[in-house]
């Protein structure tokens, strides 16, 4: 029979504290950092631009939001600084390279369906 300390619990064979986390999950994982960056370039592509389009045409007139929406570039200052800053310099590589490939993958869709569209009328 196992008998546990206070505080402990056994996983695999293995005893582990409550104060100690895995050691395999932390944010020092070499693959943490690229997933993380792509996954939020990914994220901020897609977000950023609707939630900005959602706000202005809540409180806005349609004329003042399609005059204001190039405004939205002004997001584009986030990748740089974290591109940067030499602390934020992998991540921001990693977020650069997620929203680079959101947007081509966004825009190959969108020709080849035009393109099927066009071709087959």
């Amino acid at each position: 029979m196992i008998q546990l300390r206070p505080n402990t619990a056994v996983e695999g064979g293995m005893d582990m504290s409550e104060n100690d986390g895995p050691d395999w999950w932390h944010r020092d994982h070499p693959v943490f950092t690229p997933l993380s960056g792509f996954f939020s370039g990914l994220a901020f592509t897609l977000v950023v631009p609707g939630l900005f389009a959602a706000l202005l045409e809540s409180f806005l007139a349609q004329h003042t939001v399609t005059d204001l929406f190039p405004v939205v570039l002004v997001a584009l200052v986030v990748p740089i600084v974290l591109v940067a800053r030499r602390q934020s310099r992998r991540f921001g590589l990693y977020f650069v390279l997620g929203m680079v490939a959101t947007a081509l993958v966004v825009v190959g869709v969108g020709a080849l369906v035009v393109w099927i569209l066009t071709s087959t009328a």
